[in-house]
């Protein structure tokens, strides 16, 4: 066991100034209001490599879970989801007009807890051509309320050469403030390094967990590389992770690593990648996004601790 301690206080440094030691807590301080007895200086944060802005490891996704039609009951459970959220410290909020009603959800709740401090809001171009797309995108800073966004993304790289040309002049002239690229389910990796290479994004947003850990092969070390922050999405492949470990026990040795169920030892294995700058679940309860949002705090694992998180849920899943 003290093995595993050496390796998380030892754990990698970046060879660039913008990476921070994730193995530590308190990473950098921020903004917002937080709860009793949580601070800004206790939230494991992670800066973005285009300015140093720092943002909570555990953001908010809002596929599916916030797909709520007006007048539904269960827009209140979005209210108390997003409310508890920004209560342990959350800062981005991802959406996208493929998302249904969640854009509409996110602005009410906001409106409703009178715009927090904190939020880092995302939320994503998806339709052809470049004048439709800027006008989707006035739609959402309408729904959301908000004047700008902090980051908007192209979603699934969908006419993604149009669509970054305007980005960018938006982003210059301060209508936005960070722009990038998105894929799901493993797709266009090829596509998603030519942009990592070529273009002028600030982020990039890909799917990568226990389970499909093929960006570690090329495309995290690429984005460390190049210098662009990386938002996970699907951390826990659209539920599936939790049906291959279904009645099997966590290993003893994650105590080490302040971890308490399989979602934080899912997410925990993300955040600890020191090219990760957001892992983005998604949930409709407030008590699994009170889990999620545990993992800002404690300690995370080290790389050989990581190997072994791996090995563990291949073995047993």
């Amino acid at each position: 066991m003290q093995l595993h301690r050496r390796q998380n206080e030892g754990m990698d440094r970046s060879r660039r100034q913008w990476l921070s030691d994730i193995a530590l807590a308190g990473l950098a301080a921020g903004i917002g209001n937080f709860p009793a007895g949580l601070s800004a200086q206790s939230i494991h944060r992670r800066p973005v490599p285009a300015d140093g802005r720092h943002i909570p490891l555990i953001g908010l996704g809002s596929w599916l879970t916030f797909d709520v039609p007006p007048e539904d009951p269960r827009r209140e459970t979005c209210l108390q989801v997003i409310k508890a959220f920004f209560e342990a410290g959350g800062g981005m909020i991802d959406s996208s007009p493929m998302y249904g009603y969640s854009q509409d959800v996110i602005g009410e709740s906001l409106r409703a807890l009178n715009f927090p401090a904190s939020p880092c809001s995302a939320t994503k171009v998806w339709i052809p051509g470049g004048s439709v797309g800027q006008r989707q995108m006035e739609l959402a800073a309408e729904l959301w309320g908000v004047e700008r966004f902090d980051l908007l993304l192209v979603h699934n790289l969908l006419d993604w050469e149009t669509h970054l040309k305007w980005l960018v002049e938006w982003r210059e002239s301060g209508r936005v403030g960070y722009i990038g690229v998105t894929t799901s389910h493993g797709r266009r990796h090829a596509d998603l390094k030519q942009v990592i290479r070529t273009e002028p994004v600030d982020f990039i947003q890909l799917t990568y967990n226990i389970m499909n850990r093929e960006a570690d092969r090329q495309l995290l070390p690429l984005a460390m590389e190049h210098g662009k922050a990386v938002v996970i999405n699907r951390p826990f492949a659209g539920g599936s992770l939790f049906r291959r470990v279904a009645g099997k026990p966590l290993p003893e040795w994650v105590s080490e690593i302040d971890c308490n169920s399989w979602a934080q030892f899912f997410l925990k294995y993300i955040v600890s990648h020191p090219a990760v700058t957001c892992a983005i679940p998604a949930t409709s309860r407030v008590d699994h996004l009170q889990e999620n949002m545990a993992v800002l705090t404690g300690r995370l694992p080290g790389p050989e601790m990581r190997r072994e998180m791996a090995d563990y849920f291949d073995a047993v899943s």
